[in-house]
């Protein structure tokens, strides 16, 4: 009694703190680029998406609808959601263990940094675990017992995961192999109302079936093809210590015996240790192996989460066994894990805080600068004529911007990021998708940073092919060029001549970050198709401290390029230019560009930090 009090006090201060930071970061911070998009789905209401099943963007919607156009109100049935969630773990794992246990489960789901930061963000993953948790739960009682309550309880869990995320299937197969490989399990499925929970569930599917079928198989086709190469891949092998950085070493640690001991099937393990045991090894060991042959672009260290909820119920069983030192070093280290996790998201939520990390490969470029750029488009807006329409470059953009400037209809162009993600079938179902062609004024936004610098050139060239010549760019740049955007006035109708693309430009010495001198060489390149570079100018902290009078040859862009630019000066492009650093103080400084074409247009490009010694 005197332990179950104890884990109970723990858990409600606990979670009641980290409830409550939890809330006040997501009432700063940035909607992330899907988060923006779930918005804009759900202010166009339908049964199934493109990229998901219907209830990511209903529940958005729904905050919305009761709390205000806020990132606080997107994501508060999400944070909700992820409130109840450790509820639900203690719930089944004192039925099985002991109060106590539940207890001590529902703690380490707050703590491990996977589950404990759920909410924050207006993601499938969180309606999704709770689906799994009632599915898990249901699973575990109908071994013991076949009843009315506990079938309902599996197809609520069921129906809430197909309306969750295609990635659902994969938790339902894991019960479905748990239960075979159980006697027990076996027995369950031989009964006609667990087929009817079942029979349920799958009819929650019908929507995304529906919308697939209806369009060509486009989200399954996305889901199960277009985003996964299928082919072996070296970058499976940092699974394990991913994992383990996200989890925290010593709690994964225990994870990983849970595992290992439910599938051999250890003698001190009950039938409802075991089960879920067995859906965490089979969800971990599957997810490790499908690593070496899935989509390795986009952020995939969450897909384990189903698996390890269902061993949080288990874990403080294993931990008891260990001895104080370390049983106390595993639940201290969950801890450090969790505030480090919640406090990355307090720095990327404070502008001031972020934009120390400009420059660096920890940069959130995809929460960062979305109401600075729609304050400058507002600006743009007033100064152009009556009538004049936006333009997105992107879904990110449009999705983005739209919620800055609470319009959902922004058209979007052609972009490889709206396949990547899945999302052209969907704006060409809202008749968003735009071809590029215009009968009045248009005010374009380019998200430059979200093209790979080595392909930026091309990606210009292109714009130029679609839109039209591009006449001098608005640059706003944020977090020192971190995010830098290009707003482009289009005419009504498009002018006539050759396209002078925006400048590309690259400073070679120093690299970003090194330490220099007070006197220091400062080497790069700058190319602008048709009318070239006129004038460079070196920047410190944004002011004018040195300009390259002369330009020199550089054969190796002309491969880098792949010998797209149309530069005059090709390719004599390379700049070189001595700076005296002497009268600033020591410490971090920001090196930069301001780049003069030869139609007179001005660029300031990003910046990047050097230490002066």
């Amino acid at each position: 009694m005197e332990e179950e009090q104890r884990a109970r006090q723990w858990f409600l201060a606990v979670w009641t703190i980290v409830t409550v930071v939890k809330i006040a970061i997501a009432s700063r911070l940035p909607l992330f680029v899907d988060e923006a998009f779930y918005w804009q789905e759900g202010q166009h209401l339908a049964a199934a998406y493109s990229d998901l099943p219907g209830l990511t963007a209903w529940l958005t919607r729904l905050g919305t609808e009761f709390g205000g156009h806020h990132v606080l109100a997107v994501r508060a049935p999400f944070l909700l959601l992820a409130g109840v969630l450790p509820w639900l773990v203690a719930r089944s794992a004192a039925h099985w263990f002991g109060a106590a246990v539940g207890w001590q489960a529902a703690l380490l789901t707050v703590l491990m940094p996977l589950s404990g930061t759920l909410g924050l963000l207006a993601l499938p993953d969180v309606p999704m675990a709770v689906a799994t948790v009632l599915c898990a739960d249901a699973g575990a009682r109908l071994l013991r017992d076949v009843d009315a309550m506990s079938a309902t309880e599996l197809a609520l869990g069921l129906m809430l995961g197909a309306l969750s995320h295609y990635r659902f299937v994969g938790v339902i197969g894991v019960g479905l192999i748990a239960l075979l490989w159980l006697p027990e399990g076996r027995k369950v499925l031989r009964d006609a109302r667990v087929w009817v929970a079942l029979a349920v569930g799958l009819l929650a599917w019908a929507p995304l079936l529906a919308w697939n079928l209806e369009y060509a198989d486009a989200g399954l086709r996305f889901q199960l093809l277009d985003r996964h190469p299928w082919a072996f891949h070296g970058d499976g092998a940092r699974f394990l210590l991913v994992q383990a950085a996200l989890v925290t070493p010593l709690l994964f640690w225990a994870m990983l015996v849970v595992c290992l001991r439910g599938l051999r099937g250890s003698e001190d393990a009950g039938t409802a240790w075991r089960y879920f045991a067995l859906l965490g090894a089979i969800s971990t060991l599957g997810f490790f192996l499908i690593g070496f042959f899935a989509d390795n672009e986009r952020v995939s260290f969450h897909w384990p989460l189903p698996g390890y909820l269902a061993l949080l119920m288990v874990v403080p069983l294993l931990l008891r066994t260990w001895s104080p030192a370390r049983r106390k070093a595993s639940w201290g280290i969950a801890g450090i894990g969790a505030a480090l996790m919640l406090g990355y998201y307090v720095v990327v939520s404070l502008p001031g805080l972020r934009t120390q990390m400009a420059g660096s490969k920890y940069y959130p470029e995809n929460f960062a600068g979305w109401d600075t750029l729609a304050a400058e488009v507002r600006k743009a807006q007033a100064g152009l004529p009556e009538g004049t329409v936006l333009l997105a470059d992107s879904f990110k953009t449009g999705a983005e911007l739209g919620f800055a400037l609470g319009d959902a209809e922004i058209p979007t162009l052609d972009h490889p990021l709206n396949r990547k993600h899945g999302r052209a079938p969907q704006l060409r179902l809202w008749g968003l998708e735009h071809d590029g062609k215009r009968s009045v004024p248009t005010l374009l936004v380019v998200a430059a940073t979200d093209v790979k610098f080595s392909a930026l050139l091309a990606h210009y060239q292109q714009l130029c092919a679609v839109v039209g010549p591009l006449p001098p760019a608005e640059v706003v740049n944020i977090d020192h060029g971190a995010r830098r955007f290009l707003l482009f006035a289009l005419p009504k109708e498009p002018a006539g001549g050759e396209c002078m693309t925006p400048v590309v430009a690259n400073i070679d010495v120093p690299e970003a970050g090194a330490t220099v001198g007070r006197r220091f060489s400062v080497g790069g390149w700058a190319v602008k198709d048709v009318v070239g570079v006129t004038k460079v100018e070196v920047l410190m902290d944004g002011r004018v401290v040195a300009e390259a009078t002369d330009a020199s040859a550089n054969e190796w862009l002309t491969v880098f390029l792949k010998g797209a630019s149309r530069d005059p000066r090709m390719p004599r492009v390379q700049f070189n230019v001595e700076l005296d650093a002497g009268a600033l103080p020591a410490g971090r400084h920001w090196l930069g560009l301001r780049l003069t074409g030869g139609d007179g247009s001005v660029e300031t490009w990003a910046e990047q930090p050097v230490v002066v010694r």
